[in-house]
């Protein structure tokens, strides 16, 4: 069982206090890497979860905002927790994901970020008058708290996500109820430890609610007390919550599914390429909605850049994330081991060839799935088709510039796409022409807390980070003043 002083309780945080459920209910939590249990975590119920709305209802402040200097201080505190306890809350996830462990205390970094940015930016969200004068009014427009906010977070990043969605709702004065995967609680139980200790906010602001997503999802969906929900996750979940908050017409902030195209012309830097999918691919194991899914090669250097791949892709290693000269971990599960080994049988049977890694029948019986390459893919392939969410590259030829981008955007979803090229006109067309809200030119990057991200098409609703995540969790209010 894992131990820290990061998680001496295993249970919800309700109106500032660590709550259990009150039958004893309780989950495991499983380490990818040995298959063992770490931790038994208190399941809530649906009391519990209304319990933990109006805990956040009785914190939120409208008549008697809480001032920006106030909200700036709690992001503070907590980007200043996160850099103090890097390495352990970095180790409590790298035993609940997976990730290599340098990777999991990059991710805390990565998170710190948000609560960084929100709080030296969180002046644009004061009140301002416009320099007109219309119907003889003086016109002042205010951000008000959107409410309670039900925040949903998947297990592929479990600080990072949160922090996307917290900062930005702290810093608008909304308090939270929030739900992390039942994969990776610890994490969340973590930071919510370090706000406890290190923070100064009323007790309601911050709440957790972990266990069946059934349960806790229809509870956020049903109250009336909670106007908002920011759900990071499958499309087929989020199409489920659009349905189900209808009624309400809740406001819905949503990050889904992608099937990120990544392109390299004829003319690109092909290592600079080869390097940067690396470091796209096969962070987190492939376990990202942003890696790269069908990698689109012009068929002059299609050879040349396979061997530039296989040649990187056979250095790997692959093992126990909590060592630190390991390149990727395990995969989460047993279905999203499955899947991807599917995917590569259906590739193979289909006329595809193996570049780099193993034939399934060679695999072996952990989740350690090695990084694969296939090259020759169509759009009839599984891994053409869906998000493989693994260490899987599957490589396609093109000819022409229009037959790409057409390829590229050959998908429901619209997250992310890479495009490698030296001409930069060339580059703005085709990033023009594909429909996803990030497309990196010549990198391989992908989200900062400095900009905007999010999806468009089936991809989601709504941006994180930079000023746009900012306003997310506010609803203006324009005050005309007659004279």
């Amino acid at each position: 069982m894992i131990e820290s002083p990061l998680l001496e309780k295993l249970t919800g945080y309700i109106g500032g206090r660590w709550t259990d459920n009150e039958h004893g209910n309780t989950f495991d939590v499983y380490n990818p890497a040995t298959g063992k249990v770490i931790a038994q975590v208190a399941s809530m119920s649906e009391e519990e979860v209304n319990a933990a709305i109006a805990s956040g209802k009785s914190a939120l402040r409208l008549t008697s905002p809480y001032s920006i200097e106030t909200r700036r201080k709690w992001l503070e505190d907590i980007r200043d927790a996160l850099k103090a306890n890097k390495e352990e809350v970095g180790r409590i996830l790298c035993m609940e994901h997976g990730k290599p462990l340098h990777e999991a205390q990059g991710e805390v970094d990565y998170a710190a970020g948000f609560f960084d940015y929100c709080s030296k930016h969180i002046q644009a969200l004061d009140a301002h008058t416009i320099p007109e004068k219309p119907k003889d009014c003086t016109w002042t427009v205010h951000y008000r708290p959107i409410g309670v906010a039900g925040l949903i977070t998947p297990w592929n990043f479990p600080i990072g996500m949160i922090a996307k969605k917290l900062s930005a709702a702290l810093a608008a004065g909304c308090p939270s109820v929030i739900k992390p995967a039942s994969e990776t609680p610890l994490t969340m139980i973590a930071l919510f430890s370090l706000m406890d200790k290190h923070t100064d906010m009323p007790d309601g602001m911050v709440n957790l609610v972990m266990g069946k997503a059934s349960v806790i999802g229809k509870a956020l969906c049903e109250s009336p007390d909670v106007p908002m929900l920011s759900f990071t996750g499958s499309t087929e979940v989020g199409r489920k919550l659009i349905v189900d908050t209808a009624e309400q017409v809740k406001k819905l902030a949503l990050e889904l599914g992608g099937n990120a195209p990544f392109i390299v012309f004829d003319d690109a830097d092909l290592d600079a390429a080869a390097d940067n999918l690396i470091a796209n691919k096969f962070r987190g194991g492939g376990q990202t909605c942003v890696c790269a899914n069908r990698i689109f090669v012009h068929e002059k250097v299609a050879d040349a850049f396979g061997e530039k791949l296989a040649e990187r892709v056979n250095k790997m290693t692959v093992g126990d994330g909590i060592n630190g000269d390991v390149d990727i971990g395990p995969l989460i599960n047993q279905a999203g081991y499955d899947k991807v080994k599917r995917h590569v049988q259906d590739a193979l049977e289909k006329g595809a060839t193996l570049v780099a890694g193993k034939k399934p029948e060679e695999l072996g019986n952990d989740l350690f799935f090695p990084p694969t390459v296939v090259h020759g893919v169509n759009r009839d392939m599984c891994c053409y088709q869906e998000e493989t969410f693994g260490p899987l590259v599957p490589m396609a030829l093109f000819r022409t510039e229009e037959e790409v981008i057409e390829a590229g955007n050959d998908t429901e979803f619209g997250l992310a796409s890479y495009v490698f090229t030296n001409d930069a006109e060339r580059a703005q067309r085709v990033a023009a022409g594909l429909r996803f809200g990030h497309c990196g030119w010549n990198t391989g990057t992908g989200p900062t807390p400095e900009a905007p991200f999010g999806g468009m098409k089936a991809s989601g609703i709504g941006r994180e980070g930079g000023l746009e995540g900012l306003f997310e969790f506010v609803e203006a209010q324009t005050v005309p003043r007659g004279f």
